[in-house]
């Protein structure tokens, strides 16, 4: 064998593993992961509910807007009733809905803040604001 061959030869065995190092995720990477995932995950779980009682009084202040009750008091009223039979609207009243008539159509706005714990000290401040259509 000539010496070339030989050198070439033990850079091809060299090659196959014993100069490489290992590939692939660590323990340490896998937990932060884990961790960051968990976290939203728990985050998520705690705001979704709020959302959805965000979207569930927009219908209701749609769907009043488009009915046309003559007074403001009417306009109370039907968001009470409302109120009565959609049991996740907790975070606002009828007292706080802000009722106004723009070009004779009904116009309601309302606006809240939601505080989701997170644990210990720190929460989470969400702002909703919205109007009928």
């Amino acid at each position: 064998m000539r010496q070339t061959e030989f050198v070439s030869s033990q850079r091809k065995v060299q090659g196959r593993g014993l100069g490489r190092g290992q590939s692939g995720v660590s323990l340490l990477g896998l937990l932060f992961w884990g961790v960051l995932l968990a976290f939203t995950g728990v985050v998520a779980a705690r705001v979704f509910p709020t959302v959805l009682e965000f979207y569930t009084i927009q219908t209701a202040v749609n769907r009043i807007a488009a009915s046309n009750p003559p007074t403001v008091p009417a306009v109370r009223a039907d968001f009470d009733k409302t109120q009565q039979i959609e049991y996740s609207i907790v975070s606002i009243s009828s007292k706080d809905l802000v009722i106004s008539k723009d070009n004779e159509k009904l116009k309601i706005a309302f606006a809240y803040e939601k505080q989701i714990e997170l644990g210990g000290p720190v929460y989470l401040l969400i702002k909703y604001e919205g109007h009928s259509r």
